[in-house]
């Protein structure tokens, strides 16, 4: 979508002061979305544990190692939950990451259970007593993440209304079967569950995930690429995004190397005096990865 037509798009606008509450989540949720999920485990003050996920959740800061998760009172009657009132009885909390495997119990957690009702036996996951925090860990998660709560900012009192609870991570219990060869956490060894809008959820996976080189100080920049590139009808605005994302200025060689390929895997006549046959051409070289080469046709 070149600028022309973003100009031409039709909104509507939402006011979240005259928008029902129902309508209000729906946008947010399918907005701000796919979200990982907080398996947040706590106890009350008789050693009673609780289980919930939660989908408001995020983390924050590395030193110190902070997670964020909102576990929002009931939008159907503004009931706080009970996460929320264990974490200000007893201020520490389990954070459990939620895979595939696990997902279908974890869906029965989140049923209103009444106070009292361990969550952990209605779901069948197995607790297992953490190491510096009262709070078990759930057995079937791949990352517990045990933390102690360090702040809780109340947004409101009725409906919706949000309770940022701020936890401290004190420790980390990573299962060696989900890291990679180079000792990191695999993704795809992962598979962890995000939470779309509604009953959606989505998994990763190689067809639904992809990298992106790190920019840097020499970036190219949008604002450096010519006026017939921006305003291409061949090239979308992720291609825009890639030829901006190039360190430094195309050379001749990769634009040797772009005709040379273009010659020999596309057609050997291609005359690229031509404007629409160079942003064809980019077109193919960029789907094969070859951004700089593409760069080089379209703007030497």
């Amino acid at each position: 979508m070149n600028k022309n037509e973003m100009t031409n798009t039709k909104y509507i606008e939402v006011d979240p002061a005259n928008t029902p509450l129902p309508q209000l989540h729906q946008f947010l949720l399918g907005s701000v979305s796919p979200r990982p999920i907080c398996f947040a485990s706590t106890i009350d003050l008789e050693g009673r544990p609780n289980l919930a996920p939660f989908s408001f959740f995020n983390v924050v800061s590395a030193n110190p190692p902070v997670i964020v998760f909102s576990p929002n009172n009931s939008g159907r009657d503004g009931t706080p939950k009970q996460t929320f009132l264990n974490a200000k009885a007893v201020p520490e909390v389990v954070v459990n990451v939620v895979s595939y495997a696990m997902v279908e119990q974890m869906n029965v957690a989140a049923a209103p259970w009444e106070h009292g009702v361990s969550e952990f036996e209605k779901a069948g996951f197995t607790p297992v007593a953490s190491d510096l925090v009262k709070p078990f860990r759930v057995a079937e998660s791949p990352v517990q993440i045990e933390c102690k709560v360090i702040d809780i900012k109340e947004f409101g009192d009725g409906g919706g209304s949000g309770k940022l609870i701020m936890a401290q991570v004190m420790k980390m219990h990573v299962k060696e079967e989900v890291l990679g060869a180079d000792g990191k956490i695999d993704p795809f060894k992962m598979n962890l569950v995000g939470r779309m809008g509604g009953s959606w959820y989505c998994l990763p996976g190689p067809d639904s995930m992809f990298q992106l080189a790190q920019p840097t100080q020499n970036t190219y920049g949008y604002d450096r690429l010519p006026a017939h590139v921006k305003m291409s009808k061949v090239l979308l605005a992720n291609h825009l995004g890639q030829l901006a994302g190039i360190v430094g200025e195309p050379t001749p060689e990769e634009l040797t190397e772009a005709i040379k390929w273009l010659h020999k895997n596309v057609d050997n006549t291609l005359d690229f005096s031509d404007l629409h046959s160079k942003e064809i051409g980019a077109l193919e070289l960029m789907n094969q990865g070859l951004v700089r080469e593409a760069a080089a046709l379209l703007m030497l």
